[in-house]
C-alpha cells in the first residue's frame, strides 16, 4: 500500500481511530515512515478538514479532535480501486485488512462506494500475493460489469501476442498465484473463458444486460483447471527428492496442481510457460533447497541451467 499516498492517509486515519492518542514514533514505526513523514501526512489530513490535535508534554502525541466527524476520504476513482484491490490481495494481513476494506466503504465519497463494493463483492482471492500490476481503470471497470451483468467488449492479447476483440458477460474476477483474472462467458463461442486482466485493454460496456449464468463448478476449481489444461509453448518437469508441501513453498507461482507428492521425501513437479525463463526461475528456486533433482525438459532449459551453473562456478572460484 505504500504505493499510493492516498491509501497511507488512509491507515493514517484507521490508526488515530483505533486508540485515542498515538506518538509520532509509534505512527512512524506502524507505516513504515520517518516521524517527517508522518507530520507531513497530519498535515494534508488537516488540509482535506480533519481535525487532528497534537498534544505536548510526556503523553504527546496525535489525536482526533472531540467530536471529530470524519468527512469523505479524498481519492480519485482509480485510487480507490487501487486501495481495495491492495487490501483483497493482502493475504498476509488477514482479518485487518477486511475491516480496513469495510472502513474505506464507508469514508469514501458515495459515487466511488459502489466502485470499490464491486470490487469486493465480485473477487475470490486465493493463495499467491500480486505480483503483476493490473491498471486500475481495466479492473475498476471489469468489477463494475460484473456488479451491474453488463457485457463487456475488450481488446485481449492471447499467448501468442496477437490481439482479438473479445464479448464477455463477466462472472467473477479471481486474485491468485500473482496475478489477476477473470471469468466470463464468451458470448461468441458460446462458452466459458478465463482472460488475464493484465491483458485485457479498453473494457467497455456495449449497452447489453445479460441474466447471470451459473458456473459448473465454483471460480477457483474453474480457473485451477484452466490453468492446468492451458497448452503452453514451454512444459518441463522434475522429480525433487524433498516432501510436497516445501518444494511448493519454493515455486514463485505456487499452483495447486503443479505439484505432486510421489513419496514421504519425494514429489514430482510440473511446469508450464509462455517464456523459458520463467521455468528456469522456477527450477532455480527449487535449486535452493540443495537436494538431488532430476529434470526434463527442451533441449533449450538444459543448455541455459548449464550456462547459469557455469557463471556461478566461475564466480564462486573468482575467475
Amino acid at each position: 500500500m505504500g504505493t499510493y499516498p492516498s491509501a497511507r492517509l488512509f491507515r493514517v486515519l484507521s490508526l488515530l481511530q483505533a486508540r485515542r492518542v498515538w506518538s509520532g514514533a509509534e505512527l512512524a514505526a506502524r507505516l513504515g515512515v520517518t516521524e517527517r513523514t508522518v507530520r507531513r501526512d497530519i498535515d494534508c489530513l488537516r488540509e482535506l478538514g480533519y481535525v487532528i490535535d497534537s498534544l505536548t508534554g510526556t503523553a504527546g502525541g496525535y489525536r482526533l479532535g472531540a467530536g471529530n466527524r470524519l468527512p469523505p476520504l479524498q481519492l480519485e476513482d482509480t485510487e480507490a480501486v487501487a486501495v481495495a484491490a491492495a487490501l483483497l490481495t493482502a493475504g498476509r494481513v488477514g482479518e485487518p485488512a477486511t475491516r480496513a476494506l469495510a472502513k474505506l466503504e464507508q469514508v469514501l465519497p458515495k459515487r466511488l462506494q459502489p466502485n470499490v463494493s464491486g470490487l469486493a463483492a465480485n473477487t475470490v482471492t486465493l493463495p499467491g500475493g500480486q505480483r503483476e500490476s493490473v491498471d486500475p481503470v481495466v479492473l475498476g471497470a471489469l468489477a463494475a460489469a460484473c456488479r451491474d451483468h453488463e457485457i463487456l467488449e475488450f481488446g485481449y492479447t492471447r499467448m501468442d501476442g496477437t490481439r482479438r476483440q473479445r464479448t464477455v458477460a463477466p462472472h467473477h474476477l479471481i486474485a491468485g498465484y500473482g496475478l489477476w483474472y477473470l471469468i466470463g462467458h464468451d458470448e461468441d463461442r458460446a462458452d466459458w473463458r478465463v482472460f488475464r486482466v493484465d491483458r485485457i485493454r479498453e473494457p467497455l460496456p456495449n449497452g447489453r444486460r445479460f441474466t447471470p449464468r451459473t458456473l459448473p463448478v465454483t471460480p477457483e476449481e474453474y480457473l485451477r483447471t484452466a490453468l492446468r489444461d492451458t497448452p503452453y509453448p514451454y512444459t518441463a518437469q522434475a522429480v525433487v527428492d524433498a516432501d510436497a508441501e516445501r518444494v511448493a513453498g519454493c515455486l514463485v507461482a505456487p499452483q495447486p496442481w503443479r505439484v505432486t507428492e510421489l513419496g514421504e521425501q519425494r514429489c514430482r513437479v510440473r511446469f508450464g510457460a509462455v517464456e523459458l525463463d520463467a521455468i528456469l526461475g522456477e527450477v532455480l528456486s527449487i535449486a535452493r533447497l540443495a537436494v538431488p533433482m532430476e529434470i526434463q525438459g527442451p533441449p533449450e532449459l538444459a543448455e541455459r541451467l548449464q550456462g547459469v551453473v557455469a557463471v556461478l562456478t566461475r564466480s564462486v572460484h573468482g575467475r
